[in-house]
């Protein structure tokens, strides 16, 4: 009995070291709670050369919390898409923006993306912060739309001609909001990827001055190198 005992432990030893060995090839935790969820599943991935690859499923049955351990090279968004099963909803994904260390995300099943807390990632705040101002512009863009449907429903050029030099003003006003949030941000990560996903249209000159401000860490992280090959594609292009 001792012998089986004494083997039991060891083998108890054994899992408890091969655990920690895979705990140490993790770089980030995420735990959360998604209140109200009873079944279901949650989905964590990753976009690789325009497509969606899941790094992690959770299947929920009964209990709203959970975590998940992954491994990540630098700072990069991930898509957290949560399966309902029999009921469905628009509003069944987010975005987080995460960066290595714990991460916590608190939401609801009523209210997933709109409802969601997260904290543990500065990068995440900054985008947050972005997406807020960016908002501003976006119900301009709206307003000037409604205007235009109204003008050309009733054949007014004059005030057609003053809408569109409002939303070219407007485009400029949101182009040099963007590259400036990108410049100020250029030791956070959200920086390029700002610059790929807001502005990749720019003139070059602008994806240079950002790229070029961008510190040491931030230029050697996936968006960092990214934007850097996406100038050197489109300066070969453009020549």
């Amino acid at each position: 009995m001792k012998k089986i005992a004494l083997l039991f432990v060891a083998f108890n030893l054994f899992i408890a070291c091969k655990k920690q060995e895979n705990n140490n090839e993790y770089n980030l935790h995420i735990s959360g709670n998604i209140k109200g969820i009873k079944q279901g599943k949650l989905y964590i991935q990753t976009l690789q050369d325009s497509t969606l690859m899941v790094m992690d499923s959770i299947i929920f049955d009964g209990n709203s919390v959970f975590e998940s351990h992954l491994k990540i090279d630098s700072p990069e968004m991930l898509y957290l898409f949560l399966d309902r099963g029999q009921s469905n909803s628009l509003d069944n994904n987010l975005v987080v923006f995460a960066e290595p260390g714990n991460l916590s995300i608190e939401t609801s099943l009523e209210t997933f993306y709109a409802n969601a807390q997260i904290k543990g990632s500065k990068n995440h705040e900054l985008f947050q912060d972005f997406l807020k101002i960016n908002s501003r512009f976006t119900n301009e863009q709206l307003v000037l739309l409604e205007k235009e449907i109204k003008a050309k429903q009733e054949n007014n050029l004059s005030t057609l001609d003053s809408i569109q030099q409002a939303n070219e003003k407007l485009i400029k006003r949101k182009y040099l909001y963007t590259i400036n949030f990108a410049l100020n941000q250029k030791e956070h990560e959200v920086s390029p990827y700002i610059a790929l996903s807001e502005v990749h249209d720019a003139q070059l000159k602008y994806l240079d001055t950002i790229q070029k401000a961008m510190s040491p860490k931030v230029a050697n992280s996936k968006y960092g190198k990214m934007l850097t090959k996406y100038i050197e594609d489109r300066r070969k292009e453009e020549k």
